[in-house]
């Protein structure tokens, strides 16, 4: 059986690092993937091309594989990190009857992401001009103003942020793996520094619209997150509300649908 043809960017790092190809590449907007072996070990290659994928990677090397992915090497532009390999999946537990078990699970993952460590933060960004397609939304006045409340909410949150921490920026159930013997751990995350209430509002917008839409199953996750985070429940619903009017605008700059998120931020909006 042919081997599949590498790009370059992937090949330089095969060497030096001593990996073994595992499978065919991957290609995302933000870079390139690659399953390896590592001294017989499963790994995998990540040649960033964005910025933001750059400084994810030097978050996931400082968090030394507490909460996360462990870092093997990281150097230039690549991570290497170790594969998960274990059976379970967040999306399959939400959809199936354990939404609140895959909630507790996430928050358990973040909070182990927000423990200080000694090392010093590497740079990261900071959270206010990722809000800047949120206010162009408002400024234009889309949606029945539901970007303007939003946009009003994350300025006063942002005015303001309280237990400020490195942020992981995207967390959802895709971005929680299971890792077998390691347990859940994150991976991909964006490098950012706010408040850390910021890190379980994502969750509400994920997996589909099925589940993140319906209002019975809102409520019960506002209850299970504030609860497990240790956040007031107040505090959280307009996190919620900021972060869905963002994630929302940010579907209509790239032409994709924004009902689940503006869904869920007329929920907390409501709940507010």
């Amino acid at each position: 059986m042919s081997l599949p043809v590498l790009p370059a960017m992937l090949t330089a790092y095969l060497e030096p690092w001593g990996l073994v190809p595992d499978g065919e590449p991957m290609l995302s907007p933000n870079g390139q993937l690659l399953p390896v072996r590592c001294e017989g070990l499963p790994a995998m290659l990540k040649v960033a091309t964005e910025e933001e994928e750059k400084r994810g990677a030097a978050l996931m090397a400082w968090w030394q594989g507490q909460g996360a992915a462990r870092v093997l090497a990281h150097g230039g532009d690549a991570l290497l990190l170790e594969r998960a390999q274990g059976p379970r999946s967040l999306d399959e537990l939400a959809r199936h009857g354990h939404d609140e078990e895959a909630c507790r699970i996430m928050c358990e993952v973040v909070a182990r992401l927000h423990t200080p460590r000694a090392a010093p933060l590497p740079v990261l960004t900071d959270l206010r001009p990722w809000f800047q397609a949120l206010h162009h939304c408002a400024g234009v006045q889309v949606q029945g103003g539901i970007f303007a409340t939003a946009a009003a909410t994350a300025t006063a949150l942002l005015a303001g942020p309280q237990d400020v921490v490195a942020l992981h920026g995207d967390i959802h159930h895709g971005n929680i793996l299971d890792f077998g013997p390691r347990g859940w751990l994150a991976i991909d995350p964006k490098g950012l520094v706010g408040e850390r209430g910021v890190d379980y509002a994502n969750l509400f917008c994920n997996p589909d619209a099925q589940t993140a839409t319906d209002p019975a199953r809102f409520e019960r996750r506002l209850e299970v997150v504030a609860a497990a985070a240790g956040l007031e429940p107040q505090r959280l619903l307009q996190w919620i509300l900021a972060w869905a009017g963002l994630s929302a605008a940010w579907h209509l700059e790239d032409g994709s649908n924004p009902d689940t998120a503006l869904a869920v931020a007329h929920m907390a909006a409501a709940r507010l």
